[in-house]
Parts: structure tokens; C-alpha cells; sequence
């Protein structure tokens, strides 16, 4: 139940604009085979959560929930072994090896909730990256709070938010320092964790 949340939310945050996806850095694709093969993974990432998206917000989709859920499971668990391949070749993908597609890449890694090691091997990989400012300080935060939590621990950034089914409100899951909070995200390039909460009202 803790992963569908954390999944729900961050499909409305993408589908809202608010994380998009956006380079820090403007550079020329380097490996355009690479590139293709990840931009197809998020399309395939993103297909299926759109029209969960649809049935949450009780808008029409041409699928029933049953073929959501199932085809749902069966892209995330293709992506993750394309991801695995791709961490196995080149490591993680920088801006500079396929551009705006690194933050695709990432995408597809937040979604690997059933492989927590493999998240991890994939975080180290990418601060290597963020440190040559070849990835995303943003994205990197979003991926420690999400293995974080998936660890049941508490998350540093505060990105990973639960809705209270009464209220229908959001709030942080556990944080490690709430009151340094806001220091640290904007370390990072985060807004203020008031307004980034506000977003999901």
C-alpha cells in the first residue's frame, strides 16, 4: 500500500508539470541509440500511469482497471531489467551521454520500488554524475527520499508525501530534521516544502 501511494503521487506531480522533466545542463546526445531506447522506456513508463491517473481522477479511459494493474506490472518489470542492462553498460546516463533523457532515465529508476538494491546501486551511480553537475540535484533528492521511505526510514528531502483518506490532505511521510528541512531542499534546488505540498491540494 506504502509503494501504490508513493507511486500515485508522483504519477499526479509528473502529470501536473511539477516534476518535469528538464535538464540542468544543455548539451548535445551523444549516444542517440541510447537515448531512443530510454525515451521509449518512459513513454512505456508513463502510458500506463496516465490512465490509472484517469480512473483516480474518475476521468474516461479505454481500459478497465484490471488491464491497467496488469499491464502496469508487466512494463515496470520489462523497464527494470532495460535498466538494469543499461546501469550494467554505462553506468548512469548523464546529460552529456543523452541529454534530457537522463531525467527520463531516472523516472524509470524511481519506479523500481521492488528492487531496493538495485535503487540504491542506481543513487550512488547517479551522485557521481550530479557532482560534474551531469545530473539532477533535484532528481537525485527524490530518489534518496524514495528509497528511504520504501526502507521505512526516515526521508531527508521530504518529497514523498501520504494523503489522509479523511481529509484527503497530504503530508510528508516521517522527515529526519523538519525543522532544517527547507535548508536542505533548497541545497538542492527544491522549493519550500510548504509550497511543494500545496501543489497536491
Amino acid at each position: 500500500m506504502r509503494i501504490l501511494v508513493i507511486k500515485t503521487l508522483l504519477i499526479i506531480a509528473l502529470l501536473c508539470g511539477y516534476l518535469a522533466i528538464t535538464p540542468s545542463a544543455q548539451v548535445v546526445k551523444q549516444n542517440v541509440a541510447l537515448t531512443t531506447q530510454i525515451d521509449s522506456m518512459f513513454k512505456t513508463d508513463q502510458f500506463w500511469r496516465i490512465e490509472f491517473t484517469k480512473k483516480y481522477r474518475k476521468e474516461k479511459s479505454a481500459y478497465s482497471d484490471e488491464t491497467i494493474q496488469s499491464k502496469w506490472t508487466e512494463a515496470d518489470r520489462i523497464n527494470e531489467l532495460k535498466a538494469k542492462a543499461i546501469i550494467k553498460k554505462y553506468g548512469y546516463p548523464g546529460y552529456d551521454m543523452v541529454g534530457s533523457s537522463s531525467d527520463s532515465f531516472w523516472a524509470v529508476i524511481q519506479h523500481c520500488d521492488d528492487d531496493i538494491p538495485f535503487q540504491e546501486q542506481v543513487l550512488a551511480l547517479m551522485k557521481r554524475q550530479m557532482v560534474k553537475n551531469n545530473a539532477s540535484k533535484e532528481k537525485y533528492a527524490y530518489l534518496t527520499d524514495r528509497i528511504l521511505v520504501n526502507k521505512n526510514q526516515k526521508q531527508i528531502y521530504g518529497t514523498q508525501l501520504s494523503r489522509n483518506t479523511k481529509t484527503g490532505k497530504y503530508s510528508p511521510f516521517r522527515l529526519k530534521d523538519p525543522k532544517g528541512v527547507d535548508k536542505l531542499r533548497q541545497e538542492v534546488g527544491l522549493e519550500p516544502l510548504a509550497v511543494y505540498i500545496k501543489n497536491f491540494q
